[in-house]
């Protein structure tokens, strides 16, 4: 089922946990890492070609993602239980645990998401800028706005839990669709 979606980069391989979900269309290149219950959606692109890429546990990567490094630079390092939003552009960023990046976000090279914090749907987080703990970033390119509230905070975890139902829910389905479909023939 990953045949269409690993591919090398010179001698590198994937290493992608055998519970990680990809969905159809995924393509992951060269030195990337995924850990245990994570899942990468829909036509996303996680490129680990000039350096780099690791993603945590429970960590879901949301439909057309694009992921990448700055060669020889800055790799890609994101957390344990990251919620990465629908259209999201991460490139040689550290995502830290337990945050959400916005729906069609940009983190760029050296910026670092820390602890419990989130980029709002839209924001640029330029070169170098670090969203500190418990901070929302928002614009273009992006400030500090607000601190979260602690159900904001709260809604990490739940998010993670929330993807991990929707994987098995998804593979639930694909494998009932594949039953259906061998039973019509």
């Amino acid at each position: 089922m990953t045949e269409d979606k690993l591919f090398p980069y010179l001698d590198t391989f994937p290493k992608i946990d055998d519970s990680v979900f990809l969905a159809s269309g995924v393509k992951i290149i060269g030195d990337v890492d995924i850990a245990e219950n994570s899942s990468v959606w829909y036509n996303t692109v996680i490129r680990g070609d000039v350096h780099y890429v690791k993603i945590g546990e429970r960590t879901n990567i949301q439909d057309c993602s694009m992921l990448h490094v700055t060669n020889g630079k800055y790799p890609l390092n994101i957390g344990n239980k990251v919620t990465v939003g629908h259209s999201a552009v991460l490139h040689g960023c550290t995502i830290e645990d337990l945050t959400l990046i916005g729906m069609n976000a940009t983190v760029l090279d050296g910026a670092v998401v820390q602890t419990k914090s989130m980029v709002a749907a839209g924001a640029v987080i330029r070169p170098h800028f670090i969203v500190p703990t418990g901070k929302l970033a928002a614009g273009v390119p992006a400030k500090i706005v607000r601190d979260l509230t602690k159900e904001e905070m709260e809604e990490f975890e739940k998010s993670a839990d929330r993807y991990l139902e929707y994987t098995r829910l998804t593979i639930k389905s694909l494998n009932t669709k594949q039953i259906k479909k061998v039973n019509e023939n």
